[in-house]
């Protein structure tokens, strides 16, 4: 499985980043990328996704994506190819960012849909590293 969502997250590199879209090739987010893998990889979501702003979540300080990701992934307690890390961006805020691990050790990286950049694969560097919140797996096929 895990290669198969590492395969499926890098066909999403190059696509550009739009604010809650959820396309291939069209335009996405952080969350609509590992949306778009699951619909590939696992069929329809198992939820509706409500409009959400850019800065949703800051309000309250609700963990709208840990939870909704803990709910509907499995957790991971070790490191591999195909993970599904959440990230947080400043401490003590929500965790408001996520991506695909692409490949793990010496040469660490991630997939993730970035404001201005699209989707991109890059290092998962200390920096990401201490901003993990949570690591999650996709359910087996």
């Amino acid at each position: 499985m895990s290669a198969a969502v590492v395969r499926a997250a890098r066909a999403w590199i190059g696509t550009p980043y739009v604010h809650q879209g959820s396309v291939k090739g069209a335009g996405t987010d952080c969350l609509g990328l590992v949306r778009g893998v699951w619909r590939e990889l696992c069929g329809a979501e198992p939820e509706a996704m409500p409009a959400y702003t850019p800065d949703w979540g800051e309000v309250g300080g609700a963990e709208l994506l840990l939870g909704g990701a803990g709910r509907l992934l499995l957790p991971a307690p070790d490191e591999r190819p195909g993970d599904v890390l959440v990230f947080r961006m400043r401490a003590g805020a929500p965790a408001k960012h996520m991506g695909i691990v692409a490949d793990i050790g010496e040469r660490a990286s991630f997939v993730h849909a970035y404001d201005r950049h699209g989707v991109v694969e890059s290092p998962l560097s200390a920096p990401w590293r201490a901003r993990i919140a949570g690591r999650f797996r996709f359910p087996p096929l």
